[in-house]
């Protein structure tokens, strides 16, 4: 049982990036006193999670190290941690055309295991190796339970969990389920592993995973022919070598409709060029103004934004490192890559060949034979709640709901989660991009960090709260969670 006298007892589940980051910048928050955390994270790492836990050489960060400090003010703490550990010499190629360092993303999660270590080793925070698989209301708190039988009692919980897996086409899934090479989720630990040098590969989707599949296999020595589709047929941008500041000013009288959004970003676009700067210059003015903006857009028009915008804002802001963009290049250019803007009509499997009809974008079929097929569409925003049957419970019982986007989970401007009519909860926060459809840009790392910062704030001060009426509470008086006025649970 939570020690109640020596202050909260934070539980966090998910030991990802935004979990970590939350952990450690609520240990090191001077309100935080005497509290402890316990981070709930089945990897034997914090800090790591999907998107860091890799070994593969061909996975690398896809923003330049020195945009990926922990700490806000020192842009060279990772560079510093990155020559402090001797890393870059041990990956030739980090160095990219431009002069700038991309690491492998492994090397991110080293970084920020480090960052967590020193408070796993005071105490403050507590690592526990284990899935949860409930969730409860007590009277003062919640009961969190754990897959190893492990039982934590908590005064607040953090949901930090990472977006479900992606979501395969359903004709994909019905006829070649049981296939060899058929990869549905590109994210589980060797699944390319059946993949033959000489194997036809379709992958559906052209986004970023699609970049590091491609990447992996050429790294791996593939030279089969790969076709990448989707319905757009958009694939990732990459970096621009110039130095260029951010350009455009979008968050004074903020527009009010995605289409006077676009129609303003379109006219920035034109007059930076008129400039010499390129899209990009616009696009980073428009990142970093981005929360302020979507908050002020009706629900209305996010979800108009979300449905016909989104796929071009994804591909022009999470840019994918030059590294991976030259492999595309050259695969485009030699032919031995395929990129089409296309949606699946038909699919039929004749032993392990797989036959795919495709109906291209304006018109016309290509129909052609594969020996794998791999789904990289993104993750699948509509099954949060029924990804893990804890995050169902809490849903059921009335403590969580989709946020209206459709994005992440409801929650509010100080990201305390919303009950199922509206109103806050005062000790369940949602951190990460599950927090996205209210803050907007929380995909990229820069802007989950600051989201993870505003996270621990919300708890420091509720930790600073709760000192104060004890401190003032008389000696006579009962255990701190009888005494203490808490907030309500519910708002």
């Amino acid at each position: 049982m939570a020690d109640r006298e020596t202050g909260l007892t934070v539980a966090i589940v998910g030991g990802g990036f935004s979990g970590a980051a939350v952990a450690a910048h609520l240990a090191r928050h001077p309100f935080f006193g005497n509290g402890k955390i316990v981070v709930f994270e089945p990897r034997d790492h914090l800090g790591r999670g999907l998107a860091y836990d890799t070994d593969n050489d061909a996975h690398r960060v896809n923003v330049p190290a020195s945009r990926m400090s922990l700490v806000i003010g020192n842009d060279d703490h990772f560079l510093e941690w990155l020559d402090r550990n001797d890393e870059i010499s041990r990956d030739e190629g980090a160095l990219a055309d431009d002069g700038k360092l991309y690491p492998r993303r492994g090397v991110f999660g080293r970084y920020v295991s480090d960052y967590v270590q020193p408070h796993l080793t005071s105490g403050v925070i507590r690592h526990e190796k284990s899935r949860v698989i409930r969730v409860e209301r007590q009277q003062a708190g919640w009961l969190v339970s754990a897959e190893n039988g492990h039982q934590l009692r908590a005064d607040i919980v953090v949901i930090a969990t990472s977006h479900p897996a992606p979501q395969a086409p359903e004709s994909l899934d019905r006829a070649l389920s049981g296939h060899p090479r058929y990869v549905p989720d590109p994210t589980v630990a060797g699944a390319l592993a059946a993949i033959r040098p000489d194997d036809r590969v379709l992958v559906v989707g052209a986004g970023l995973t699609s970049a590091d599949i491609i990447s992996t296999l050429h790294l791996g020595g593939h030279r089969g022919l790969i076709t990448v589709f989707s319905r757009r047929g958009l694939r990732s941008r990459g970096h621009t070598t110039a130095v260029q500041e951010p350009y455009g000013d979008f968050s004074s009288d903020p527009a009010r409709t995605a289409l006077s959004l676009l129609r303003r970003v379109r006219a920035t676009i034109r007059e930076a060029n008129a400039e010499g700067l390129t899209w990009h210059a616009v696009l980073d003015a428009l990142r970093s103004q981005g929360g302020y903006i979507w908050r002020r857009l009706p629900i209305r028009e996010r979800r108009r934004l979300v449905r016909h915008l989104r796929p071009f804002w994804d591909v022009h802001r999470f840019r994918i490192a030059p590294q991976l963009e030259q492999v595309i290049d050259r695969g485009l250019s030699s032919g031995q890559i395929c990129l089409l803007a296309a949606s699946i009509t038909d699919v039929e499997r004749r032993g392990e060949t797989i036959s795919v009809r495709l109906f291209r974008r304006g018109g016309g079929f290509v129909q052609g034979d594969h020996d794998a097929v791999i789904v990289t569409t993104g993750p699948a925003h509509g099954g949060i709640l029924a990804s893990q049957a804890w995050l169902s419970e809490l849903a059921d019982a009335g403590f969580l709901k989709l946020d209206e986007t459709g994005l992440g989970l409801a929650c509010d401007d100080e990201s305390l989660a919303l009950d199922r009519h509206g109103r806050r909860i005062s000790d369940l926060f949602i951190s990460g991009p599950l927090a996205r459809g209210t803050f907007g840009e929380l995909m990229g790392l820069p802007q989950v960090n600051e989201h993870a910062i505003l996270v621990a704030n919300g708890i420091a001060h509720i930790a600073a709260g709760l000192c104060t009426q004890t401190a003032n509470r008389p000696a006579h008086a009962s255990p701190v969670h009888q005494v203490v006025r808490r907030p309500e649970k519910v708002i």
